[in-house]
């Protein structure tokens, strides 16, 4: 299962995403010193939004890249057997997790879209939209785990999906296994 283009659009979609709290930060800095009449009133509540959209985007590559908090030094201190079978039960546990998460996070967006809620300030911001970051996040872990778990289960390669594993691009004097820009 090649993801290429899926990790390319989530870290394009976490890059936007920031450049655009960013960019309304700025405005609302620039806008509140300089020229005070100019400084929009919902900036924060904006930065928020997008803020929450990437960490939600960002979870799925924690999930990729094995980053998420996890119990290293317990499974540095089993074989590389034991250590996929711990993988496995640890890729099951989080799809219940992330599930449950989808569920309800479901639930959350179902319920603010049929009172049409909306946030406080100037901008009536609906907050279904705001919301959906939860089940839009835990359904793209699950698919994450779901690919991790089929590769612990039926592409395990010990030299390569151990802890303590350094990939070829992250050894020291490893530039040679870098991509060469033309």
């Amino acid at each position: 299962m090649h993801d290429g283009w899926w990790d390319k659009a989530e870290r394009f979609l976490i890059g936007l995403l920031g450049l655009a709290a960013m960019i309304v930060g700025l405005v609302q800095v620039v806008g509140r010193y300089v020229a005070p009449r100019y400084a929009i009133s919902w900036a924060e509540e904006v930065i928020v939004y997008l803020v929450v959209w990437g960490i939600m985007l960002a979870a799925s590559q924690l999930v990729r890249t094995d980053a998420h908090v996890r119990p290293d030094l317990v499974l540095r201190a089993v074989s590389p057997r034991v250590q996929r079978w711990m993988e496995v039960a640890n890729c099951i546990v989080a799809l219940a997790f992330c599930a449950g998460l989808a569920w309800y996070g479901v639930s959350i967006v179902e319920t603010s879209w049929m009172l049409d809620e909306r946030s406080a300030s100037d901008v009536q911001f609906p907050m279904w939209l705001y919301s959906a970051a939860v089940p839009t996040g835990a359904a793209l872990m699950s698919l994450r785990y779901l690919i991790r778990l089929y590769r612990y289960l039926f592409a395990f390669d010990p030299e390569t999906m151990t802890v303590g594993h350094i990939p070829a691009h992250e050894q020291v004097g490893a530039s040679a296994a870098l991509p060469q820009a033309d």
